[in-house]
């Protein structure tokens, strides 16, 4: 097995890197905390390994080479009301999927990380877990400790393999050795820009649909609204403190950079941009220190004219705001790109009835699984035909994050990742804000940190 340039980690590191990662969403709703109080079996557990699912009692016989058989599947759940939905699709799957797979549901508490570090304890200490639910920055540790299962052949055989984006599964690539899928896609937070259409209109300006637009707009919407020679509203709530890398990488690509190499004369230009919209004055002084908090309260009193996030605050700001909010994806430039949060699932080497399991983890990815587990908690589904449903399509915030998952992204996982994130990205870019270095500056030395 090819193995990526990244060490066996401590559990030390792995709880930071998941908690530097969380910036999009630390579990899979986005923005809720973990209400579980430890590890417990679902009650969707009812039908046990002696007890076969109800397709089996009816005399179907199960389809395949697949035999009756039990599943162990370790997920948390942000909330009580998530807990019940995944019980719920646990029990409709045992009932339905007419090949004797009896999927039992154990829940884990996310706790700020802590799950996947738990998680690397139970499986190397020969835990029986055959499935869990997932996130990307604890790919290589498990893929370099071989506990996780090459899912490529069977992705490749599954008949809606087409129903997921092709840029999904390569970020799920470039997240193990680079090669080999060993995550199954499930359910997404894709970065849009927020505006309001009041102060739009204000500013006689159309939703941009390039990155030059977007920059157009950015100064249009900065105005002195009653005359007193002071700005009243900004044209962009700028994220200047952690968890700014990940808008911010949006105007790299917007000139035709990358994360792959910040040195480029085009990614500085997208730094210079950046730069260039806090020096003149289009967002507002408080930015280099600016975060998630700041930025949405800036954007729903209306100190800013936009501003970006994800689905995750998109019922407050509807019910805030109502019809004076909406939303569009990141326009393209030279190139394009958003940040993308991501929670999956994963099947285990040791799993001893991996194709089961498969059936498991592609219900919740394209099956009735994926459709009732985004309904319910306003994640972005991965599944084309789930996204074209009403439901999806009529939600303005869903449709922008939709028409960003084509181009979304993820910044890299390196051992390096969670002191960029954390310190080194907020710290220099601060810096190339206020002048104290230029951006090409900046820009080397964000290279050298994330690649050194």
């Amino acid at each position: 097995m090819k193995k990526r340039l990244i060490g066996k980690k401590t559990m030390a590191v792995v709880l930071a890197a998941l908690m530097a990662g969380g910036a999009m969403a630390g579990c899979s709703s986005g923005s809720k905390e973990t209400t579980a109080a430890g590890t417990e079996t679902t009650e969707a557990q009812a039908t046990t390994a002696g007890t076969q699912t109800t397709s089996a009692k009816e005399g179907q016989t199960p389809s395949g080479d697949i035999k009756p058989c039990t599943i162990k599947f370790r997920y948390w759940a942000d909330n009580t009301d998530y807990s019940q939905l995944m019980q719920d699709i646990i029990k409709k799957f045992n009932e339905e999927n007419g090949k004797g797979i009896t999927v039992v549901g154990e829940e884990s508490p996310w706790d700020g990380g802590a799950y996947s570090e738990n998680l690397f304890n139970a499986k190397m200490g020969g835990g029986d877990i055959d499935c869990a639910t997932w996130k990307l920055t604890s790919t290589p540790l498990f893929v370099n400790n071989d506990l996780l299962a090459d899912l490529t052949p069977m992705i490749d055989g599954w008949d809606k393999k087409a129903d997921i984006d092709d840029n999904i599964y390569e970020i799920m690539k470039k997240a193990g050795d680079m090669e080999r899928i060993y995550v199954m896609p499930w359910n997404i937070q894709v970065l849009y820009v927020y505006y309001r259409p009041s102060i739009f209109k204000k500013a006689g300006i159309e939703v941009p649909k390039t990155y030059e637009e977007f920059l157009q707009a950015i100064e249009k919407c900065t105005m002195d609204t009653d005359g007193d020679g002071k700005t009243d509203v900004y044209g962009f709530g700028m994220r200047g403190a952690k968890g700014g890398q990940e808008p911010w990488g949006s105007f790299i690509y917007g000139r035709g950079g990358s994360l792959e190499d910040l040195t480029t004369p085009e990614a500085v230009q997208g730094m210079q941009d950046f730069i260039d919209i806090y020096k003149k004055g289009y967002v507002p002084p408080t930015a280099t220190s600016d975060g998630f908090s700041e930025i949405i309260a800036n954007f729903q009193s209306g100190l800013t004219a936009m501003t970006i996030h994800h689905t995750g605050s998109s019922k407050d700001m509807e019910k805030l705001l109502g019809d004076d909010v909406s939303a569009f994806a990141f326009p393209a430039g030279k190139d394009q790109w958003t940040s993308m949060g991501d929670t999956e699932t994963v099947i285990f080497e040791s799993c001893e009835n991996k194709e089961a399991a498969f059936e498991w983890v592609s219900y919740l990815a394209a099956g009735e699984g994926q459709k009732m587990w985004c309904e319910g908690t306003g994640n972005v589904p991965v599944s084309k035909s789930v996204q074209e449903t009403d439901f999806f399509q009529n939600n303005r915030f869903m449709k922008a994050s939709i028409d960003g998952q084509k181009y979304a992204g993820i910044i890299p996982i390196l051992d390096t990742t969670t002191e960029w994130i954390s310190t080194l990205w907020p710290n220099t870019v601060s810096q190339a804000l206020t002048g104290s270095i230029t951006a090409d500056e900046c820009m080397k030395t964000l290279q050298a940190g994330l690649y050194q």
